[in-house]
Parts: C-alpha cells; structure tokens; sequence
C-alpha cells in the first residue's frame, strides 16, 4: 500500500497504522490456551515476516512493551533499509520502576517512550488532574532523547492530563465499537479522543478478535481525529495484506472488496 497517511508526535513521523505485538508475545485476550499457542508459534523468524511485510506496506511503526527478542528483529530490519520507530511503554507499578524500564528504552533506540497503564491507571489522581510521580518520570525521558506520552485504560486519563498541561505528547488508550476494555460508552470514548489536542493511538480496535476487520477497522478510523493512529496486532503475512486492504479502501473512501470467510452452511448464498 502505498500513500498510507502519517501524523506527528513531536518531531517522529508515525503511519497511521501501527503494528501492535501482543501476538507475537503471547497476550491474546481471549484464553490462556491460545496465548500459548501464540507464544509457541512466533518464532522469530515469523515475527520479522509479519514486520517486512509492514514495512513494505508504508507502517514504520510499532508499539510494545520492553522486549530484547523485538530489539533484536527490529535491529535486523534496520540493517535491510527497514527502519521501523519503537513506541515503547515501560512498565513498574511506581514511578521508581518504571524509570528504570525508561532508561532500558533509551539503550534500546526506543523514539516514543509511554509509561504503561499498569503504573497510570494506579497512580492517576483525577480529583487533582495528578499522576504521580509524573513529572520526573517525562523529564527523565526527555533527558534521554525520547518523547514522552501515556498508555491508559482509563479515557479520563486524557482528559485530566490535558488540563493538567504535563509534558504528555501522545496517548496509548483502547478504543473498538464494542467498548471492549474501556471503562464507559464507546461514544464517550470517541468524544475523549476527538476533544484532545494531542495524537491518541487507539488500541484493540478488532476488540482482541471479537470484531471483524472489515466492521471494526472502519470504525476506528472513521471515528477518530486525523491527527491520530491505530495499532493492529497481526498474526500473519495474509492478515497484514488483508487489513492493510481494507485500510486502504477506508482513508480513499473506496468500498473494499475483500473475500469473506466460508464454510459448507453459506454455500446456498
């Protein structure tokens, strides 16, 4: 695909559609026997199929948590002309650890560093607009090169963080039509995003594969601001063609023509 439209998070072009990982590490959000599964069959070699195909496509970015393996893949794409930006959220349930977790991204050429929700969904303070321990844990990542945002769970986080005016470039924050994994209606999620000056990059936007491609992608992309991104976990070469298909018929308001899955029962359509 090419022409795949970009936006700006401080000074880092960012692709509309980012790769997410969760796949290829084993969090698959539906049952303790397919994470598993998915652990066992991303190898790396599978990992770096599924990223040059990516990259092929016009995606230069990916979102993860810190992880050596995907340091070495996204070394390894670098060296065949395929530079992909790493937006990293470093975990710690305090702001002491996830400093360390911040400085292991800055010796991992880490451009995006985002404090994941399991340190901002405990420490948000919302009858403040406070996130403890916050302002430290940005001067730290600015010190070291990198841009600084925020993973949540929680739309108010965005909100509370805009009026508070810390130095918060960019936000992580689920975002699907069935409202799986936020916290109120989807149509408040939406109103979240749209009224925040800042890029969102709108995670499980298939709901972890309760929702289909061809529903839950329009939606995402048709309900958030243009200054926004949304990241799709992939779990092969095919899926990446086909939702990078589907992306395309979207932001070109083109109807997709994508081939539906079948079985013996729809055989009398």
């Amino acid at each position: 695909m090419s022409g795949l439209p970009s936006t700006r998070i401080g000074d880092v072009k960012i692709s509309k559609i980012v790769c997410g990982t969760n796949p290829f590490f084993g969090y698959s959000h539906f049952t303790r026997a397919r994470d598993i599964w998915m652990k066992e069959y991303f190898t790396d070699d599978r990992i770096r199929e599924v990223l040059e195909r990516c990259a092929d496509l016009g995606v230069n970015s990916v979102l993860s948590g810190n992880n050596e393996r995907l340091y070495g893949i996204l070394k390894e794409l670098s060296k065949e002309g395929r530079e992909m930006h790493w937006i990293c959220t470093p975990g710690g349930s305090n702001a002491e650890e996830v400093k360390e977790e911040v400085r292991w991204c800055a010796d991992h050429d880490v451009r995006i560093c985002m404090p994941h929700q399991m340190y901002t969904d405990h420490n948000l303070v919302t009858s403040r607009d406070e996130l403890l321990g916050y302002d430290g844990i940005a001067d730290l990542i600015r010190s070291l090169g990198m841009i600084p945002g925020l993973s949540t769970h929680r739309p108010e986080t965005i909100p509370s963080m805009d009026r508070a005016g810390n130095d918060v470039q960019t936000y992580v924050l689920p975002f699907n039509s069935t409202g799986f994994l936020s916290g109120v209606e989807v149509e408040w999620v939406r109103k979240v995003i749209n009224e925040s000056p800042r890029p969102v990059i709108g995670i499980k936007p298939l709901a972890a594969g309760r929702i289909t491609p061809e529903i839950g992608l329009p939606f995402v992309l048709r309900s958030m601001k243009k200054s926004d991104a949304v990241a799709v976990g992939f779990s092969s070469v095919l899926e990446v063609e086909e939702d990078m298909d589907i992306v395309s018929g979207v932001l070109s308001d083109r109807r997709g023509d994508i081939p539906l899955s079948t079985s013996r029962s729809k055989s009398v359509f």
